[in-house]
C-alpha cells in the first residue's frame, strides 16, 4: 500500500491524509442525501482494507457509504450493515430487496406534494413519527436541508424542509435506488447494538465504525437516535483489541476548541491519522468555509495485517 501521493506530515506530528480519488470508485451509487456521509472519505478509508478482507462490517451504518464503496470496488466479498436506527435500516432493506416498489411510493408522494409542498412535508413528517414507514423516511431525507437529519429529545424526527426545493425528482431517485440495490445484493442488514459485531468479528473481517461524535448528541436537536458514551466505547474497543479484531474508527473532527471531542485514549495503542474531509457541511449551512479534518484510528491488528505502521507510507 503506497500513500505517499496523498499524505503530508503536519506540524502537529500527525500524518494528514488528503484523499486522492480512487478510479475504482468512479460513479459509485448513493441512494439518498445524508449529512455526515463518508462518501468523500471512502477514497482514503478503502486504502486501509487488506487484500484478504472477507467481510466489511459497518456497525454504525447510516448512509453506509463505506459499505457501498467496498462492494462497488469489489474490495470485500460480504458486507454486514447495522444501525440502532430501525426505520433507517428498514429503509435499507427495502432499497436492497424492492427498489422499484420503493421508487413507486416516493414518486407518488413527490407528485402529491406539488399542490402544497410545505403542508405535505409536515403531514408526512408527523405520519413518519407515528408509523416509521421506510418510504416516508426516503421522502423526508430528500426534502430536508442538506440531508441534515435531526431528532428531538423524545426521539421524534423534527428537521424542517428545505422549502426552496421539492427533493430529488422521481426518475433520479429511481435510478439511485436501482443502482445501489444492484451493488448491495447479498448484504446482511440488521438493527441493534454494535458491541457484538465489533468484538466477535472474525480475523479476516474488517470493522469500520463512524459512531456518534462527542458534542453532537447531547443537544436539543441531535443527529442520532442514540448517543454513545465515550468511556463505554473505549471499553468495547479494548475488548476488540484483546480479540485481535481489525477495525477502523472515524471519530470526531479536529478543532482547537475540542468542541467535537478529544482523542481516544492512548492506551488503546491505535494508529491515529488525520483526514482532510473537504468543506464542513455544518459550516456551509452557517455560511462559513471551514474545512473539516477528521480523525481516523486503525487498530493494532489492522496495522499488523497491513505490514506495520511504516508500511502505511512506504
Amino acid at each position: 500500500m503506497n500513500l505517499l501521493d496523498l499524505t503530508e506530515a503536519g506540524s502537529d506530528g500527525f500524518l494528514t491524509l488528503k484523499p486522492g480519488r480512487l478510479p475504482a470508485l468512479t460513479n459509485t451509487p448513493h441512494p439518498f442525501p445524508y449529512q455526515g456521509s463518508k462518501r468523500a472519505l471512502a477514497h482514503a478509508v478503502l486504502r486501509f482494507l487488506p487484500s484478504d478482507t472477507a467481510t466489511l462490517v459497518e456497525p454504525f451504518a447510516g448512509s453506509a457509504a463505506i459499505s457501498i464503496a467496498s462492494r462497488y470496488a469489489r474490495m470485500a466479498s460480504q458486507v454486514v450493515m447495522n444501525d440502532v436506527n430501525e426505520p433507517l435500516m428498514a429503509m435499507w432493506q427495502r432499497i436492497i430487496d424492492d427498489p422499484a416498489g420503493l421508487a413507486d411510493e416516493y414518486e407518488a408522494m413527490w407528485n402529491q406534494s406539488l399542490e402544497d409542498p410545505k403542508a405535505f412535508f409536515l403531514t408526512k413528517r408527523a405520519e413518519f413519527n407515528e408509523t416509521f414507514d421506510p418510504a416516508i423516511l426516503l421522502y423526508l431525507l430528500n426534502r430536508i436541508v442538506k440531508g441534515a437529519v435531526r431528532y428531538g429529545k423524545n426521539g421524534a424526527f423534527n428537521q424542517s424542509a428545505d422549502n426552496r426545493r421539492l427533493g430529488a425528482k422521481p426518475a433520479t431517485v429511481r435510478d439511485r435506488l436501482a443502482r445501489t440495490s444492484k451493488v448491495m445484493q447479498g448484504t446482511t442488514v440488521r438493527s441493534g447494538s454494535y458491541e457484538s459485531l465489533l468484538t466477535q468479528a472474525n480475523q479476516a473481517d474488517v470493522v469500520y465504525m463512524d459512531p456518534p461524535y462527542q458534542g453532537v448528541t447531547n443537544v436539543a436537536d441531535h443527529r442520532y437516535m442514540a448517543g454513545l458514551v465515550r468511556g463505554d466505547f473505549e471499553r468495547v474497543l479494548r475488548e476488540a483489541n484483546a480479540n485481535g479484531v481489525s477495525y477502523m474508527v472515524s471519530y470526531d473532527v479536529i478543532r482547537p476548541d475540542n468542541k467535537y471531542g478529544e482523542a481516544l485514549s492512548a492506551d488503546l495503542e491505535l494508529t491515529h491519522l488525520h483526514l482532510l474531509a473537504g468543506r464542513s457541511a455544518q459550516s456551509t449551512l452557517s455560511g462559513g468555509t471551514d474545512v473539516t479534518v477528521e480523525s481516523l484510528y486503525l487498530s493494532p491488528a489492522l496495522v499488523q495485517r497491513l505490514g506495520g505502521t511504516k508500511s502505511l507510507i512506504a
